[in-house]
């Protein structure tokens, strides 16, 4: 729609106003934008960094002949054997692929209440301990691995404790306001689309900058706005899904506990995963969480699948979860079920939309793309910032002369 003559004078005066909030908003948040950015396009292919950083470790060599996978009880309890006697077993990745070792997490207790977290990897056709990492202490404030370093740059910019998630989330509430007043900036009121669209040929220096950081908003907006919200309900669900009941009844499977059984003892987490399995015979394990929760006793066991084909839903992922003493279902984070709210729906697609897994390899390219918009957004709109503020240095110093 082209505009002209009062209107058009009135659409000006009015995004002048929202230009000052985009400007500031990018100048105080843009940083944090450029580290979300970067750190979230690694993270999109954390998996194969970490394998080609690590191969040893990581990957293993699928024997011929059709082997398949020892026991899962076996595997675990060969991990068990590579870390001191007490440690717990906290959180299990399957393996992404034929090529790839079982990863085994466990928090280790020292002397002196310092708590260690370990990675253990195993070969699931041989039951060989391909080795261990530690991956943080709790008296460092690094992780120990360039993943997880980059993992706690991302989602808690290496803050401890409960601050990180009110800057994290606020910041990036924040964030889609300015997205969406650099979209209202970007409006070409005067009708002209392909100017707005493209990156003028032969154009000044101060003219390419300007069209980069116009072109790379416009052309990430939608993949910004997304992320941008899935990261909020990721870091302050206690917060974000109240609002959602307002409209759709929605469970959060992180919330569930388990009621402790005196003399009963916990399900293993083989067992855990063979439950599951009844559920939905068909995919093949990624998460297994073995001892979330505020106390080890009221944890409870999580189960998530990938390429769990059915019908009624394009994603292909579930989350069981279940008592970890009687084994009960407490929850399944499925969008296919006739029951699920519409609520539940659209929280199980943050986490595939963050990521980009929810559209194959063509989202995790477009998110892997948009996070490297992110440092050219903050560099091009500090030097669009600079390049105006001396051109109002030099009108102004005329002024003064004349």
């Amino acid at each position: 729609m082209k505009f002209t003559g009062k209107r058009l004078t009135q659409l000006k005066d009015r995004r002048k106003f929202w230009l000052d909030i985009h400007l500031w908003l990018g100048l105080v948040l843009g940083f944090l934008l450029a580290i979300y950015g970067v750190t979230g396009s690694i993270l999109v292919f954390h998996a194969e960094i970490d394998e080609l950083l690590n191969p040893k470790l990581l990957t293993v060599v699928r024997p011929t002949g059709g082997a398949v996978y020892k026991p899962l009880a076996d595997i675990f309890e060969i991990g068990k054997s590579a870390v001191p006697e007490g440690a717990k077993h906290t959180f299990a990745t399957y393996p992404r692929n034929d090529n790839a070792a079982f990863r085994l997490n466990y928090s280790v207790s020292s002397i002196g209440g310092k708590t260690e977290s370990w990675q253990v990897y195993v070969d699931p056709y041989s039951l060989k301990v391909l080795g261990k990492r530690l991956m943080k202490t709790s008296d460092s404030l690094f992780p120990l691995t360039f993943i997880g370093f980059v993992f706690e740059l991302h989602y808690a910019l290496l803050i401890e404790g409960e601050l990180s998630t009110v800057i994290v989330g606020l910041s990036a509430a924040l964030l889609i306001i300015s997205v969406l007043t650099g979209l209202i900036v970007w409006w070409p009121l005067t009708g002209k689309w392909q100017q707005a669209l493209m990156i003028k040929r032969k154009a000044s220096g101060e003219r390419l900058n300007y069209d980069l950081h116009k072109t790379a908003g416009f052309y990430s907006t939608l993949i910004l706005l997304l992320v941008l919200f899935s990261g909020i309900y990721m870091v302050l669900p206690h917060n974000v899904v109240p609002v959602l009941e307002v409209f759709s009844p929605v469970t959060y499977r992180y919330w569930f506990r388990s009621t402790p059984m005196p003399g009963k003892q916990s399900i293993s987490m083989a067992e855990a995963i063979e439950r599951a399995g009844q559920l939905y015979p068909k995919g093949r394990p990624h998460w297994i969480y073995g001892a979330y929760g505020a106390t080890e006793q009221t944890a409870t066991y999580t189960v998530c699948k990938d390429d769990v084909d059915r019908p009624g839903s394009w994603l292909q992922r579930v989350c069981v979860v279940m008592d970890r003493y009687s084994g009960k279902v407490l929850d399944v984070d499925d969008p296919a079920l006739p029951n699920a709210t519409a609520g539940e729906v659209f929280t199980h697609w943050q986490w595939p939309l963050h990521s980009g897994q929810g559209f194959g390899m063509t989202g995790r390219i477009l998110v892997f793309l948009t996070g490297l918009a992110c440092p050219v957004l903050f560099v091009t709109g500090v030097i669009r910032w600079l390049h105006k503020r001396n051109a109002t240095s030099v009108r102004r110093l005329n002024n003064h002369r004349l």
